[in-house]
């Protein structure tokens, strides 16, 4: 089993910025970052999960549902991790998306 615990803080540390952003910055370009980090954290988990099913898309939910898409797409990817290189690649991911997003 992976530890996930740097997934998880990183999300968390993520998550509790968009909350804190303000409306503008959200609307500018935070919350589109956010969503598009959900939706690749919840594609790579259902690849895990079942490589041959068809992928569902994370719907839009609003600019101020960004931080919770993340954090629960987190919590999906985080329980099928196999490896500390795909545990690697996902905080990547988020830190990336965080610095682009400007929160």
């Amino acid at each position: 089993m992976v530890d996930t615990t740097p997934l998880t803080r990183a999300v968390d540390h993520f998550a509790d910025l968009l909350r804190a952003a303000p409306q503008s910055r959200l609307q500018r370009s935070a919350a589109a970052e956010a969503l598009g980090l959900a939706r690749e954290l919840a594609l790579r988990a259902q690849r895990l999960e079942d490589a041959a099913a068809e992928p569902r898309e994370m719907p839009d939910a609003g600019m101020f549902a960004a931080a919770d898409q993340i954090t629960v797409a987190s919590r999906d990817l985080a329980l099928v991790l196999r490896n500390e290189e795909e545990l690697a690649e996902a905080v990547t991911l988020v830190a990336e998306a965080q610095k682009r997003a400007g929160v």
